[in-house]
């Protein structure tokens, strides 16, 4: 599809169509090569090849956003004055956005900001009809019937204003609170109704735009229009033309709230680890003990029935340095091999591990209920200890070369290194 020239620079967010006008008169853009200095041409931004001091345009993708423009605060990109702008509050989009129409600098309320062109004049143009919504206190205490010629048209400078809706709020002293509802944008348009119907207008704000509202922002944050907003706006006024691939769910402000959810959810994920009670008040003051504190204190604290250190040095300790109970049985392999090697085995304790059986059954005299599995373990328990008497195998060959021929390890000579290494 073809556009104007201007109309696509703006677009991609190089500069406002009057200042790509004068990119275009002074010869710094180029299509398909060739540099055009003319007003008027047209293009298409996806087959031809546009170019801005050397660098290719891409078109951004679509933004929408609804501001709460706060008052003193100028409706503009730049003001040569020095005021606060509204492009201050969405520098952080990644897009440039401009207003879609004006508030007063004295007023406040919902402003709808975009990149997209044809959405701004879509919903300024004067034969859409978009309805805004003000709320507004007035010098003066009014009834209904002084609201009869803001409903029927008031004649101003300009002409007469199209018929607007207005409905009392409330009363506060000698002041009212006011709702109107225009179908036109007319230059301060309120103000001038108020004060040619004799009733100055003090505070103005306003609270809707094209079905847009102001509800949960504070002044200064903005929010990305959701789809339905955008599919309502669409329906109405028959823009944007196309809604996929728009920036939607963004927010800002003194607080954001997505990230705040975020943070809330990781901090939910992450439980902290109880701390032993053997560390002390301190450590559990602290947060959960590391491995290495947890290993010092059951190795230096005494060991009762009911507690079982957790890691597997913290095993060790505990079994090498307390005295074995009863109901304490090391479950770690090299805790249940010191455990067997440094204590006398009780009847009711069977070292599980390999290097368990095998120290267990070379230290400590064989008992009626304590026969060793593994291979290690038997061998070493048939040289040490006497066949235990009971049902159950008796030597094998195995347990009687292994005292008599020395195993492989022992025997085999050492290999031989430098220069007599053959």
């Amino acid at each position: 599809m073809e556009e104007r020239l201007q109309k696509i620079i703006a677009r991609a967010g190089v500069a406002s169509r009057r200042s790509a006008e004068e990119l275009i008169l002074a010869g710094r853009v180029r299509v398909n090569g060739r540099v055009v200095t003319e007003l008027g041409l047209k293009a298409d931004r996806q087959k031809d090849r546009i170019e801005v001091d050397g660098k290719r345009l891409v078109s951004e993708a679509p933004v929408y956003v609804a501001l709460h423009k706060p008052r003193n605060v100028v409706s503009t990109l730049r003001d040569p004055e020095g005021r606060p702008t509204v492009a201050d509050y969405v520098r952080g989009m990644g897009a440039r956005l401009y207003p879609v129409g004006r508030l007063d600098f004295a007023t406040s309320g919902i402003l709808l900001m975009t990149n997209d062109g044809d959405f701004a004049n879509g919903l300024l143009h004067p034969r859409g009809g978009v309805p805004k919504t003000y709320v507004l206190k007035v010098q003066g205490v009014m009834s209904d019937d002084d609201l009869t010629p803001w409903r029927e048209g008031i004649r101003l400078e300009d002409g007469v204003t199209l018929p607007a809706e207005a409905r009392l709020l409330r009363h506060e002293g000698d002041k009212t609170w006011i709702e109107v509802t225009l179908r036109e944008g007319r230059n301060q348009q309120i103000r001038r109704m108020g004060e040619a119907s004799g009733w100055p207008v003090m505070r103005l704000a306003r609270t809707t735009f094209a079905g847009v509202t102001s509800e949960g922002l504070r002044p200064g944050e903005w929010r990305a229009l959701k789809v339905d907003e955008l599919l309502h706006i669409r329906e109405a006024f028959g823009v944007p033309k196309r809604i996929r691939g728009a920036m939607m769910g963004a927010s800002s402000g003194p607080v954001d709230h997505r990230r705040a959810a975020g943070l809330a959810r990781s901090s939910a994920k992450a439980s902290p680890r109880p701390a032993p009670e053997a560390a002390g008040p301190a450590a559990r003051s602290r947060g959960p003990a590391p491995p290495r504190a947890r290993t010092r204190a059951g190795a230096d604290a005494p060991s009762a029935p009911d507690q079982r250190p957790a890691g597997p040095r913290a095993r060790t300790r505990a079994s090498a340095d307390a005295p074995s109970a009863p109901d304490q049985r090391p479950v770690g392999p090299r805790a249940r091999s010191r455990a067997g090697a440094d204590a006398p085995s009780a009847p009711d304790q069977r070292p599980v591990g390999p290097r368990a059986r095998s120290r267990a059954g070379a230290d400590a005299p064989s008992a009626p209920d304590q026969r060793p599995v593994g291979p290690r373990a038997r061998s070493r328990a048939g040289a040490a200890a006497s066949t235990a008497p009971g049902p159950g195998p008796s030597r094998s060959a195995r347990n009687v070369r292994s005292e008599t021929k020395p195993r492989a390890a022992e025997t085999r000579a050492p290999r031989a290194r430098g220069r007599g290494r053959r």
